[in-house]
């Protein structure tokens, strides 16, 4: 999941610069106390490591396409996130994916030719630069703790994507997944909203697994990630609630892209 430095950057990012004991031997980490690149995003990357945590608040989806990703999904519309308020803070304590807990940090591949993945950062952010607060980043020319620290989160996330990676693998080869699709009737209304855009596991097909089949994704954790998933979707309607109550939801029918 880790992604080279260029045009086409990650979702929350706007530039990466490869983190250097020399550039920045006297750069500071200090801790963001707001999060604005979260107030418009409705849907954050998801790591299936993630699910059995982030079930008891998100809706847990698939997107559409190809080559699926999980997303947690904090809004059911574009541009609405129900979880943070428009100072960039979150509304209640909830679990916070890995995804956003990284920025403004990221492994990335610098160079095509090889597979060794550097660690880099957004300088967008604000976090990072020659503050007189914050935990140093490096000392006498060798990483601090601190950093040391942020470089093995940002391993464990990519292994976390590997892990990701081969569910997702084993759910298109059981053809598990099919086309989402979520109908919510507001008291007071006389059409439903209708979202669409995204994959969800086909109950039906789950039901149909041969034994065999089922024992393996039993014996690999599969199955439990699977109904993870499958439970979390009851909370699109407390979602669309909280959507209700801020008034930002559309006066027609929508669908979700995610």
């Amino acid at each position: 999941m880790a992604t080279a430095p260029a045009a086409n950057l990650p979702l929350f990012y706007q530039d990466l610069v490869p983190l250097s004991s020399i550039d920045h031997a006297n750069f500071r980490a200090r801790a963001l106390d707001k999060a604005d690149f979260l107030i418009n995003q409705h849907a954050v990357p998801l790591t299936s490591d993630e699910f059995a945590s982030a079930s008891r608040f998100y809706p847990i989806v698939f997107s559409a396409g190809d080559n699926p990703v999980p997303l947690a999904l904090m809004g059911l519309n574009e541009g609405v996130n129900t979880f943070v308020g428009e100072d960039g803070k979150l509304l209640n304590p909830v679990y916070v994916p890995a995804y956003v807990r990284r920025y403004p940090f990221l492994l990335a591949k610098l160079r095509p030719d090889t597979e060794e993945l550097s660690l880099c950062f957004d300088p967008t952010s604000g976090a990072l630069g020659e503050f007189d607060e914050g935990d140093a980043l490096f000392e006498n020319g060798e990483p601090t703790e601190p950093t040391k620290a942020v470089l093995e989160f940002c391993k464990n996330f990519e292994e976390a994507g590997q892990r990701t990676g081969f569910f997702m693998e084993e759910l298109k080869k059981a053809d598990l997944l099919m086309d989402g699709e979520v109908s919510i009737q507001p008291d007071g209304s006389d059409k439903p909203f209708i979202y669409r855009g995204f994959q969800m596991v086909d109950e039906n097909k789950l039901r149909e697994l041969r034994g065999d089949v089922l024992r393996k994704m039993m014996q690999n954790g599969m199955l439990g990630l699977i109904f993870a998933h499958l439970f979390s979707l009851q909370l699109m309607r407390e979602v669309f609630a909280e959507q209700i109550k801020a008034g930002k939801v559309p006066e027609i029918a929508a669908t979700l892209t995610a």
